[in-house]
This record gives C-alpha cells, sequence and structure tokens, in this order.
C-alpha cells in the first residue's frame, strides 16, 4: 500500500467566487478561497468563533468544475497537498505562499445554479 505523507483535507465555505484563468495551452487553472471555521470557549467561558483562511488551487478538469458549480458561499469538502511557492512580485519583491493543490473537491450543502448558468 502506497503511504501518503503530504495529504490535507478541508471543510469549508468559499470566500469568493473561483477565480479561473484559461492558459494559452487551453488548461484551465482556478484559484479558490476556503474559510474553516471553529468554536470554542476561551477561559472567561466566552464562546470564540475562529475562521482560518486557505488558498486553494485547481488544475485541468477540477478547475472546469470549480467555474461551472461553485460560488461564493458554497461549502466544499477539498483534498490535496500543501505546496509552499517563492515568486516575486510585480515590484520585483520576494513573496511566499502556501496553498492546497487540490486533488478532488465534493461539494456539499443544497444544489445551487451558479448565476448565469443553467
Amino acid at each position: 500500500m502506497k503511504t501518503i505523507e503530504n495529504s490535507v483535507r478541508l471543510i469549508g465555505n468559499l470566500g469568493t467566487d473561483p477565480e479561473v484563468i484559461t492558459l494559452e495551452s487551453g488548461k484551465k487553472v482556478s484559484n479558490i478561497s476556503i474559510a474553516t471555521n471553529e468554536s470554542y470557549k476561551n477561559n472567561k467561558g466566552e464562546l470564540i468563533d475562529k475562521a482560518e483562511w486557505h488558498k486553494v488551487v485547481a488544475w485541468g478538469k477540477l478547475a472546469e468544475i470549480t467555474e461551472k458549480h461553485l460560488v461564493k458561499g458554497k461549502k466544499v469538502a477539498i483534498e490535496g497537498k500543501l505546496i509552499h511557492r517563492k515568486y516575486e512580485d510585480k515590484n520585483g519583491e520576494p513573496k511566499a505562499v502556501s496553498e492546497v493543490l487540490a486533488s478532488s473537491i465534493l461539494m456539499l450543502g443544497e444544489k445551487k445554479e451558479k448565476k448565469g448558468k443553467k
């Protein structure tokens, strides 16, 4: 049995509609942001709600699925691997980002039609 050492599973809600780019090759890439929520009581007994934001990248067929079916607020389950990359912004400043490279996306909750899609 193959051991997967870099595996991420998240369930959360989309913070924005997917940003989908079609490359010159015709392949699509989708960038989405999801929030995972946690509730707990602090040492004073007060209920605290905390959201963590996660960047997710989907390629190819998964990108097409996000484009057609996902909208802001939609609950999803994401599975993939965590990647870290560095780049330079438009001003030449070094930047670093951590994101989940999606291998599967499961739509949860009620079925809603994307605006303009049938």
